[in-house]
């Protein structure tokens, strides 16, 4: 087995939810560290959004494993960001049977 080469730097972020005031909420995100990933691109997309184009781009993102229940472990409902990319993640499948990495499957959406 060849390890993955972690080389991109990425914030893992998960949505809050905060009174907006009118009886509703908005979501927030809240950074919950960074970690170090391989980025692989899959497939892309186009689709009509709102009447604009946008672009989606599915990933396969490896990162270090976790323990189950760690707030370092990506969970579907989370996001990576880099930047001003921010990558929304889809599925969490652990890698290997050793269980040294994960593999996210992750989506980012760009309108055109």
């Amino acid at each position: 087995m060849t390890l993955p080469q972690l080389n991109r730097r990425l914030s893992l972020e998960t949505p809050q939810k905060v009174p907006d005031g009118a009886g509703g909420y908005n979501t927030i995100w809240v950074a919950l560290g960074v970690l170090w990933a391989t980025c692989e691109a899959r497939t892309g997309r186009e689709r009509g959004e709102g009447g604009a184009p946008v672009s989606a781009v599915t990933y396969k993102i490896t990162v270090r494993a976790a323990p189950v229940g760690s707030p370092s472990r990506p969970r579907p409902e989370q996001r990576f960001r880099e930047g001003t990319r921010i990558f929304n993640i889809r599925a969490v499948i652990e890698s290997e049977t050793d269980g040294m990495y994960l593999t996210c499957l992750a989506e980012e959406e760009v309108v055109v």
